[in-house]
């Protein structure tokens, strides 16, 4: 049974999607401000956060700034209609997704199984996850100093642990997977998120950024993922 973690100030939020999501079989912690989030995810890790951008004592964006300091757990922002610089901001901090309100229960369930499909997608993915010659399925993926393990969804560079969100890691197995072959912003897009998720080219080039980043700050020499101006990104041939 997934965890879901629930962070918002308003009570009837937390009392209707709690509800909701109890009902799909989801088991779920509420808090109701981000301090108090904060230390009820660190102790007790869920598959999924749910987080409100504007609350008392820490806001999500706090929030999720912290969590991404110790954490890969998958994000889904809250926000409000008036808050589109937010929305960027916080998916180029690491957040997954985020749902406008007012919004249908219906919608939240479903970008809740979208999300943890993500999360899920690399047990079935095609491609690195073939069998093998010895007919035993593979579960890693790796390129030179690269290795990527599709089943535990964790990624380590000469033996080094990368700690990536799920979207990152999506985005690096549809570049690794096919050394040397240009992916367009599009195709990663299609690769990292659910069809009803719409993003725009920068926050592609967000997620790129991060991965460059948290690579550099294991090996400042890594320089794995090219840019092609006006096409796209590839990881490098060996």
């Amino acid at each position: 049974m997934p965890k879901i973690a629930l962070v918002d100030d308003d009570r009837n939020i937390l009392t209707s999607v709690s509800m909701t999501l109890e009902a799909e079989g989801y088991q779920v912690a509420t808090y109701t401000d981000g301090a108090s989030g904060l230390e009820g995810l660190s102790n007790d890790r869920p598959d999924l956060a749910i987080l409100d951008i504007k609350m008392p004592r820490m806001d999500g964006m706090e929030l999720l700034r912290r969590l991404r300091q110790k954490s890969d757990v998958p994000v889904i922002f809250l926000t409000s209609k008036d808050e589109e610089i937010d929305e960027l901001f916080g998916l180029k901090m690491g957040a997954d997704d985020f749902i406008t309100k007012p919004f249908s229960q219906r919608l939240l369930v479903e970008r809740v199984k979208a999300v943890l499909r993500r999360v899920a997608a690399p047990k079935d993915s095609g491609g690195a996850s073939a069998n093998g010659e010895d007919g035993i399925p593979k579960t890693s993926l790796e390129r030179g100093a690269l290795v990527m393990d599709q089943e535990r969804h964790t990624c380590t560079w000469n033996g080094q642990r990368v700690t990536l969100t799920v979207t990152e890691f999506l985005i690096l197995l549809a570049l690794a997977q096919r050394p040397g072959v240009v992916k367009s912003r599009n195709a990663l897009m299609d690769a990292a998120y659910d069809d009803q998720v719409y993003v725009d080219d920068r926050t592609i080039d967000s997620h790129i950024k991060r991965l460059r980043k948290k690579f550099k700050s294991v090996d400042q020499s890594f320089d794995m993922i090219e840019t092609l101006y006006g096409v796209g990104y590839r990881f490098k041939e060996q």
